[in-house]
């Protein structure tokens, strides 16, 4: 699944293909979305200009001056408010800008027809993504502030410590929790963990204030330099521009089962924790506390 650095990836690379441009009108598919397209937003979206793109967590949010009709409305009169497209790529989710005259591909379930002869296509082969119309900025800014927890790049570390250290979950638990930091994945959850040097199952209330500090700072730096890579291209993923991201020639941990770590030699093990595929080196993340829970040693992913 697409995390934080694969979707702000798209969003950098769509930004300055999209801005300015007007939507003219939008094709949904007969396959259904994880959370359908409804016909009744074409009207709100059709006509109105896309402004910028922005990224909130997982969610690539494409902010509109809208010029259609809001849902219901039979006048013509503008909607009120900015409206928003909001989009989750899901697990297998692509969007890209592209000429009109391009063949459309399999598993395309959205199409935004733009006014210079491109398109911008949502597809996604296993459809639990989504492409979702709200009204008015503050209606998506809401419904994400009630979802989602602080973005990893400017957290207080007051209150980090504070969310980490009042639960006896494990910190791989943690870390995928998206009300305590917004944004991050298994994938990236596990690299954190290892140059942070914290064992995955450790009790977040086992952590000190100076561990605490390591991790959320580790957390930012990592993101950022995937981020710089154009994130982890493993299966499905490219960014906006169709470019595969590289951060995935630089994994320390995950998906490394039974092979050396790259600082000690220590075969990388993996477990089952949060109901996820966790990769951590037994030396480099030593337990430090005794752990426990329903964990097993797995081999592979």
């Amino acid at each position: 699944m697409p995390e934080l650095p694969e979707v702000e990836t798209v969003v950098r690379d769509l930004r300055p293909v999209l801005r300015g441009r007007s939507i003219l009108a939008v094709r949904p598919s007969r396959q259904q979305l994880r959370r359908p397209w409804q016909a009744a937003w074409n009207p709100a979206v059709s006509g109105a200009q896309v402004e910028g793109l922005r990224r909130r967590g997982k969610w690539i949010l494409i902010d509109l001056r809208g010029h259609g009709r809001a849902p219901g409305r039979t006048s013509q009169r503008p909607a009120l408010g900015l409206p928003v497209v909001r989009i989750h790529l899901g697990m297998t989710g692509q969007l890209t800008v592209v000429p009109t005259t391009e063949p459309l591909p399999d598993h395309v379930h959205v199409v935004f027809e733009l006014d210079n002869d491109t398109e911008l296509r949502f597809r996604d082969p296993r459809r639990f993504g989504c492409a979702e119309y709200f009204p008015d900025r503050a209606a998506v800014d809401a419904a994400l502030d009630a979802e989602l927890g602080p973005e990893p790049f400017a957290m207080d570390p007051e209150a980090f410590r504070a969310a980490v250290g009042r639960t006896t979950r494990c910190l791989k638990a943690v870390l995928l929790d998206q009300q305590v930091v917004a944004g991050v994945g298994n994938i990236y959850a596990d690299e954190v963990l290892f140059r942070a040097g914290l064992h995955p199952q450790r009790p977040g209330s086992s952590l000190s204030a100076a561990e605490c500090d390591r991790l959320r700072e580790t957390l930012a730096a990592v993101l950022e330099r995937a981020i710089a890579s154009r994130g982890s291209t493993i299966r499905d993923y490219v960014g906006g521009s169709g470019l595969r991201g590289g951060f995935q020639n630089e994994f320390a941990v995950y998906g490394r089962t039974d092979q050396p770590c790259r600082v000690c030699g220590t075969p990388i093990v993996c477990l089952r924790l949060a109901g996820r595929s966790s990769h951590y080196c037994p030396t480099c993340q030593p337990a430090r506390t005794r752990v426990s829970g329903p964990a097993t040693r797995r081999r592979g992913r």
